[in-house]
């Protein structure tokens, strides 16, 4: 077996844990029922990778044998990963599919990112393929924003509002009360028409790139370099999403909450890029 074969399936065991091994080895299919029990899972990980590379030389293991195993992994321990969404299409203006595809680390070459999309247009016969400024770590939740699987009217967690326990409201005007209910009511049906009545998909953060110039008087001459002013504002939290949908009924922001917040799943897209015109800031988005 080629030495970088046996590299790659040793680098991907040692990165199974340990309570995972015996049945992710199961599942590659490259091992019999007797090579499986004759592992001995309970060894170092060095040593119990070196097995299962003796045990892959036996059974003469190929490249694609070792990028299954990989593929394996990958699709198990999904979240570990940041994913990028890749639109590919086609140039008879056929009906566009959504492909996910895992962001490449920085030292992967570039050349190979070109042959690997130049493999997967010819394959899928497409004309075009470009990425999109979307990104999360959680792939179920990708494929149902640019699935458009999203918003469905399934009940939220606390459908119900809770029952007020504090006995003074009983010696507050009762329009006071009204007026709160109808505030609440109001913010309800804003928060509904932005982010839906069901669950939402997860992201960890949404990214706005702001690019402007300082203006002043002509005089002055102090604001007049035309090198543009650059600043990133990221959003981040385990479930972005669910984090904004909660703002505004918890009188933490006024509902409702900007378009820059609330665009980011019917846009498909949680990158943004803020830059100035003439008239005024583009930012991407439909107009309103």
């Amino acid at each position: 077996m080629d030495e970088i074969v046996a590299e790659y399936i040793r680098r991907t065991v040692l990165r199974i844990p340990r309570s995972e091994m015996g049945r992710m080895l199961t599942t590659w299919g490259v091992f019999s029922e007797n090579q499986l029990q004759s592992i001995n899972l309970h060894q170092i990980k060095d040593k119990l990778s070196q097995e299962v590379v003796q045990l892959c030389e036996e059974n003469g293991a190929t490249i694609k044998h070792a990028a299954n195993l990989d593929i394996i992994y990958n699709y198990t321990y999904r979240d570990k990963k940041v994913w990028t969404v890749y639109k590919m299409t086609k140039e008879d203006g056929d009906e566009n599919v959504v492909f996910n595809w895992v962001d490449f680390k920085n030292r992967f070459k570039a050349s190979l990112r070109l042959l690997l999309k130049n493999a997967l247009l010819a394959a899928a016969n497409y004309s075009d393929i470009h990425e999109m400024d979307l990104r999360s770590r959680c792939l179920d939740s990708l494929k149902d924003i640019v699935f458009k699987r999203y918003n469905q009217n399934v009940e939220t967690f606390n459908p119900q509002p809770l029952q007020e326990r504090n006995s003074t409201l009983e010696n507050v005007d009762p329009r006071i009360i009204q007026e709160d209910k109808n505030k609440k009511e109001t913010i309800r049906k804003i928060n509904e028409e932005d982010f839906g009545n069901g669950s939402l998909p997860k992201l960890q953060y949404a990214q706005y790139k702001l690019e402007t110039v300082f203006k002043s008087k002509p005089e002055m001459g102090i604001l007049n370099d035309k090198e543009p002013f650059r600043c990133l504002v990221t959003f981040s939290s385990p479930h972005l999403l669910e984090a904004l949908k909660s703002l505004a009924p918890a009188g933490l922001a006024t509902a409702p909450l900007s378009r820059l917040l609330t665009c980011i799943v019917p846009e498909a897209k949680n990158s943004f890029k803020i830059t100035e015109k003439k008239s005024g800031f583009s930012h991407g988005l439909p107009d309103q």
